[in-house]
């Protein structure tokens, strides 16, 4: 693995001359090396890690000993870049194992995040390789295969790890939500908190995620939803905003509008984030009226609304039909002095297509500073087809057919069609229809702007 590399010192010498000392790190230099080491962990962390880098070669050149925090710290400042540093990777790898630094496990630890960043089968060698490892190194691999995808492996590892901590357990919880294998997270969650173990004992930190993402998982995600929601009653947390917010997320994305609000309610405090949620939740689910009644409160509590809240209105005045409330709304967006988005003018569109007012909507798309999507044109050609519009139709349907994607965008490629049919143009369908077979085109589940 080290071998790839014909001149590791001078890759790093390339990367650090990005970076340049100040008169903050020149004092530091005359220092003893547990300064050096020092100023490194802090530069490690700073908005600028490369500065750890360059110190680290400061050391280099001025013969200072190095330790294992010097290395340790100039790892993760590889890690903290954004840039590709797998060649400064493998010159510290060199120097680690050079200084017999490579058997404390707290240095191949962080040489194994920072391999992870750039090259995940080096890092599994890293891994395999590896002297010694304790729960972290073991953590840190089930992240690397669950982000990889391979849920499969990250579990064969979670097995055999000799301890496991929380962050263990909430990681392969994680990974299960994140691949939508509700039934694996839903059990290996009840087994988590049957141990009775304080140390194994969920915290807000950990389950705020968690609850975050069992929204969109229907009926199972609910079930473990109300255990976690179960759980924190028994334990007798109090809901403040952070995880109030993602039970009031949760309860509202699946569908069950009254428990929401019941959480909101006992929650200790709100901000925008959790009025917003409330809102969003109400719009999504058809609560046009709702939604609105929950802005009016929200500026009684003097609470100013986001982007995000605006969104929400604006999507419940499409589902029940309040065009002249979604006029105010869009107009009131504005008097904030927040500038619209693609997703404001999206449920504008949305709006006045489902209303009829298919005119009006297409003014919407020509004049917004935004180029059109795809998610507002097959909007656009739904309200078109529900109201049998295809003469505005036939106006976008070739900007349309130039920006759609066959794997991606079936559902689009399906208006039209139904659009030729309804019209009475069946060849034009017929040769939509075989250029759909022919592209292997694939109808997938439409987007949403909230």
């Amino acid at each position: 693995m080290l071998t790839k590399l014909k001149h590791p010192r001078l890759s790093l010498q390339l990367v650090i001359q990005q970076t340049h000392s100040d008169h903050q790190w020149r004092r530091v230099y005359k220092s003893s090396f547990n300064s050096w080491a020092y100023s490194i962990k802090k530069a490690s962390s700073s908005s600028s890690p490369l500065k750890a880098l360059h110190l680290y070669t400061r050391m280099h050149r001025q013969s200072v000993p190095f330790d294992t925090f010097s290395i340790l710290f100039a790892l993760k400042s590889c890690t903290n870049s954004p840039h590709n540093l797998a060649a400064v990777i493998c010159h510290l790898h060199a120097h680690s194992l050079k200084l017999g630094f490579y058997t404390h496990v707290y240095v191949a630890t962080a040489l194994l995040s920072a391999y992870i960043s750039t090259s995940f089968n080096d890092a599994c060698k890293v891994f395999d390789e590896m002297p010694h490892r304790n729960t972290i190194t073991h953590n840190i691999m089930v992240t690397a295969y669950s982000r990889q995808g391979d849920i499969k492996t990250a579990r064969i590892l979670f097995d055999k790890m000799p301890q496991r901590d929380l962050a263990s357990w909430s990681t392969m919880i994680a990974a299960y939500m994140d691949s939508s294998q509700c039934d694996h997270m839903l059990t290996l969650f009840r087994e988590m908190i049957s141990k009775n173990d304080e140390c194994l004992k969920p915290d807000q930190l950990t389950l705020g995620p968690i609850l975050s993402g069992l929204g969109k998982m229907g009926s199972i995600g609910l079930v473990l939803g109300k255990s976690i929601h179960g759980f924190i009653v028994k334990n007798n947390w109090e809901l403040n905003v952070q995880i109030g917010t993602c039970l009031v997320d949760m309860y509202a994305k699946c569908g069950l509008l009254k428990n929401a609000c019941l959480v909101f309610k006992m929650m200790n405090g709100t901000n925008v984030v959790a009025w917003t949620t409330l809102i969003c939740g109400a719009a999504q689910h058809g609560y046009g009226q709702e939604a609105l009644k929950m802005f009016d409160k929200m500026r009684e509590a003097n609470v100013g609304p986001n982007e995000l809240t605006f969104t929400g209105l604006l999507t419940a005045c499409a589902q029940s039909g309040l065009v002249d409330e979604g006029r105010g709304y869009f107009k009131l967006l504005m008097e904030y002095g927040m500038r619209p988005t693609i997703q404001h003018y999206g449920c504008m569109i949305d709006l006045f297509g489902k209303a009829g007012l298919i005119g009006e909507a297409y003014e919407v798309i020509r004049a917004m500073p935004f180029e059109t999507n795809v998610v507002i044109w097959g909007s656009f050609l739904s309200s078109c087809k529900l109201h049998r519009e295809f003469e505005m139709a036939e106006k976008v349907i070739g900007e349309v057919m130039r920006v759609v994607r066959p794997e991606n965008d079936g559902g689009v490629y399906s208006i039209v069609a139904d659009l030729y049919a309804l019209s009475g143009k069946w060849s034009e369908m017929e040769r939509l229809r075989e250029m759909m077979v022919g592209q292997n085109v694939r109808k997938v589940r439409g987007s949403s702007l909230v």
